[in-house]
């Protein structure tokens, strides 16, 4: 509000300096003459050059609130395009000039405003008016002038003259305020004519003020009042007139509007209805028109929006059919000549022997008859009796040496492809790398790894980085984890997570990480991989034999939370899509992204669901057990060294988690570390593990080692397995302390994790050496001599501790979220636009899939709209701000 009045007040000091500073004589000496054209010249050229030295510092200063200060000038104070209201009034008041307020006038009316918070009527004492001297020109609409002998300087911007003698109504074309004896022009846009009585309203039209009863006399003046539309609209040109000057109002023509304070007509729309006098013109059928536009936009969203993403993926479906059908065929193809072969060498050696014999033809007859029902060539079949003698005399390294050449043949599929193709299309396959084509490659490689899969069942780690030496497939880098006395402290109330945790995470393997529930299963992994906060943690961790943060391998671990983080409003593809764009390495070609996403589908079984869309608690989607393998699936698709999975089993059948498995299985063979919580396994599915890690309550580790010995190891202490019970049950069982280890040894179950210490030869902590002597000596062959190590500080569980505690957690949030560590992955993801990209992709989809609701709403929106704006009368003038403040 002062900002308005502050500007108000600079506009009114520029039009000040625009008049002449002027020196008049009074009653009795010379009157000055009518102003002629020359003389309005005159006064125009002084206007001029006094705007120009006051306009810039009128600029610096407020120019910011307005776009172009010299136009707002132009069009509000610039009256050089008809001056006639100055020699009107000089016609009828020879000395208007000693009439006009000076800038201190001026800064004293407008500065009232703003200490009196906007009250239009109301103005401090000053010299010309207050309770012992209030002259005529004090009232509104009056204005007074000076003594013969006074020098009026309209630019004094301190002094206030002594202006009481000859007090006259207000010249058309100025304003006179109440309070104050002098007249200020009004600015363009305004009508200010002489006021007339109102004989029935005793008001002074077209103003709202009234000549004071006590003073019969007194008649109306001119305009009394410059302000805001909400406290001066009777000053500005009436709406549907236009005022070409202050003292001249027009009607509206036909054909145009005019808004309040118009100084020019405004032409209507074509389409529009002007009547004469209008306000505004009648856009009521642009309206409507927009509106039908609207409704039609948005029925065409909410009825076709579904089938432009599915047009987009049954095109894809469709070349990854293609592409899976032409896979097929070069494994069947493979398969055909795989017999063949067998039957071949098979039969050679047949010969061999029969040849040894005897040279008998019938057995020739024989052979060609069994090539022509296998179709091989005529070659095989028209074998010579020489060629058969020969190859009798080759013996059995030779038929070796045949059966690889066959083979050779055998393991090219794409022999079989090329066939399946007509001719015409081999020049066009040259050239295109097609979406057919990609898809093609990347099932005859997961075909190829299917039969190396059934080949090879007990493949081991090294066997495959054998085979992906031979093939030339890439291998990822490999990451071992190794920590030795690890433990976990919170900060806040130093509560021991984990303590003394000591092993080593081995690359291809799968390690289950099982305890009774609080025993520290998922503090553990989250301590592994670095996204703990708020603990102290204390020990040694090494990636690789080496002492490096885990965080610089951020890149390459993958991270499945116990809760779903999938997007319920993309397909399950869309979701792995999405994750292996953004986390692969940028410069892979397309073509391995598309190998690496239909490989994660085809391994975690979700071809049937892949065009699905994941759902949400209000709209169903998948089922559980497909949604946790998306899940997984999120992390697999980024190709990651280290995998480590929260209870990914949790809430999944025996069936589902059985092929969760065998696809982490499949990782593993990779070179994966994968490290998993699960609870209450099945012995099938325990047994697919490679290693495990029993937590006891108190972040101890009970046992670490391969899944094949931990009954071996347990039955050693007198532990043993009962019949027809799960082992993992049974022993988390005797951890919890719910069954008793048993009457045949001595071992308690608080003492597991202590005998496995001195088992291994592990540092036993300083609060547990109390108990070693009451473990049974035959537990303790292999204790470490070397029991150093301090005792840990209890801490203060006082409020500062717990104050202290709250702000260090704070800041290893802050810095695990926003600190940087140096990247040791080698692996360069896609950059900030480039992801932003995906990001917008996405969105687009989700809003895509959403069309329908979305369309709805925004045309219940639409109508609500219409309606307000139907029923509500706002005012152009003050945008409506009456109306809002009627509502609110």
């Amino acid at each position: 509000m002062r900002a308005r009045w502050a500007i108000a007040v600079a506009i009114a000091v520029l039009l000040l300096g625009r008049l002449p500073a002027g020196r008049f004589q009074g009653i009795g000496g010379p009157v000055n003459p009518p102003p002629t054209a020359p003389l309005l010249l005159q006064l125009q050229s002084t206007v001029d050059g006094l705007t120009r030295n006051i306009f810039p510092a009128v600029k610096d200063n407020y120019g910011f609130c307005i776009k172009d200060p010299q136009d707002d000038w132009d069009r509000t104070f610039n009256y050089t395009k008809d001056l006639d209201f100055l020699g009107d009034c000089a016609d009828r008041t020879p000395d208007f000039s000693a009439r006009l307020c000076t800038i201190a006038e001026v800064k004293f009316y407008f500065s009232s405003f703003i200490e009196s918070g906007g009250k239009t009527s109301y103005l401090k004492p000053n010299k010309n008016c207050n309770s012992s001297s209030w002259v005529p020109g004090c009232e509104p609409g009056w204005a007074s002038s000076v003594t013969p002998d006074v020098n009026v300087d309209l630019q004094e911007s301190e002094y206030i003259p002594l202006r009481t003698l000859d007090s006259q109504p207000c010249c058309a074309g100025f304003f006179c305020p109440y309070g104050i004896t002098c007249m200020i022009p009004c600015p363009l846009g305004a009508y200010c004519p002489v006021a007339k009585l109102n004989g029935t309203t005793g008001l002074c039209d077209p103003y709202k003020y009234q000549p004071p009863p006590s003073k019969p006399n007194h008649t109306c003046g001119g305009a009394d009042i410059w302000a805001d539309v909400d406290h001066s609209g009777d000053l500005f040109c009436p709406a549907g007139y236009y005022c070409p000057s202050t003292i001249q109002k027009n009607n509206c023509s036909s054909g145009h509007f005019c808004r309040m304070g118009f100084t020019h007509e405004t032409s209507c729309y074509k389409s529009s209805t002007c009547h004469s006098n209008s306000e505004k013109q009648n856009t009521t059928i642009f309206g409507a028109l927009v509106m039908v536009a609207l409704i039609l936009l948005l029925l065409i969203i909410y009825n076709f929006s579904d089938r432009i993403l599915t047009y987009r993926e049954r095109r894809q479906a469709k070349s990854r059919e293609a592409a899976v059908r032409i896979a097929r065929e070069a494994v069947q193809a493979r398969e055909r000549w795989k017999a063949a072969k067998n039957i071949a060498v098979k039969h050679a050696v047949g010969i061999q022997n029969q040849i040894s014999r005897t040279f008998s033809r019938k057995v020739s007859n024989k052979l060609q008859e069994s090539y022509k029902v296998l179709g091989l060539s005529r070659q095989l079949s028209d074998a010579s009796t020489s060629d058969i003698e020969e190859l009798s005399m080759l013996g059995n390294n030779n038929m070796t040496h045949s059966s690889e050449k066959i083979s050779d043949i055998s393991e090219s599929p794409q022999m079989d492809i090329g066939d399946s193709y007509p001719r015409k299309n081999a020049t066009k396959g040259k050239h295109m790398h097609t979406r057919t084509r990609i898809f093609k490659d990347a099932y005859i490689e997961i075909e190829k790894e299917k039969v190396l899969q059934q080949e090879k069942k007990n493949l081991t780690f090294s066997g495959v980085i054998s085979m992906a030496t031979k093939n030339e497939i890439r291998t990822r880098p490999i990451i071992e984890i190794t920590f030795k006395d690890l433990t976990l402290v919170l900060k806040r109330n130093k509560k021991q997570l984990l303590k003394s945790v000591t092993g080593k995470l081995i690359p291809g393997h799968v390690t289950a990480i099982m305890g009774p529930s609080g025993a520290g299963k998922t503090t553990f992994l989250t301590a592994l991989a670095g996204k703990t906060s708020g603990c102290q943690m204390t020990g040694l961790v090494l990636i690789n034999g080496k002492v490096e943060p885990i965080r610089s391998y951020k890149k390459i671990i993958g991270f499945v939370p116990q809760d779903d983080i999938v997007h319920g409003n993309l397909t399950v593809e869309e979701n792995l899509w999405f994750s292996a764009n953004c986390r692969l390495s940028a410069d892979m070609p397309t073509a391995n992204r598309v190998l690496i996403v239909e490989r994660t589908i085809e391994s975690l079984g979700l071809q049937s669901v892949r065009n699905s869309l994941v759902g949400t608690v209000e709209k169903r989607g998948i089922s559980g057990g497909q949604r946790k393998r998306v899940n997984v699936g999120l992390e697999m698709v980024m190709e990651p060294s280290l995998l480590i999975l929260d209870e990914p089993t949790s809430g999944l059948d025996s069936s589902s988690s059985l092929l969760l498995l065998r696809a982490l299985r499949r990782e593993a063979l990779e070179g994966v570390n994968i490290s998993m919580v699960v609870h209450q396994p099945s012995y099938t599915l325990f047994s697919m593990f490679d290693d495990l890690i029993l937590l006891a309550k108190g972040g101890l580790i009970a046992y670490q080692g391969p899944v094949r010995k931990v009954e071996e190891y347990f039955s050693g202490l007198g532990i043993i397995v009962p019949e027809r019970v799960n082992p993992p049950d049974y022993f988390i069982d005797i951890l919890e302390g719910i069954v008793k280890p048993g009457t045949s040894t001595a071992v308690k179950s608080n003492q597991l994790p202590l005998i496995w210490m001195l088992h291994n030869g592990y540092n036993v902590p300083p609060d547990m050496r109390n108990e070693v002597d009451s473990v049974n000596a035959s537990f303790r062959s292999g204790i470490s001599s070397d029991r150093g190590g301090s005792d840990e500080d209890s801490g203060d569980t006082d409020v500062w501790g717990d104050i202290k505690g709250a702000f260090e957690e704070k800041r290893d949030h802050i810095e695990h979220n926003f600190s940087k560590s140096k990247d040791l992955a080698n692996r360069r993801t896609p950059g900030k636009l480039k992801q932003y990209k995906y990001y917008l992709g996405r969105v687009f989809k989700q809003r895509l899939r959403e069309a329908t609701t979305q369309a709805v709403d925004y045309l219940i929106l639409g109508l609500a709209g219409v309606c307000l704006g139907i029923l509500a009368k706002g005012n152009d003038a003050n945008l409506g701000l009456s109306w809002a403040r009627l509502v609110l």
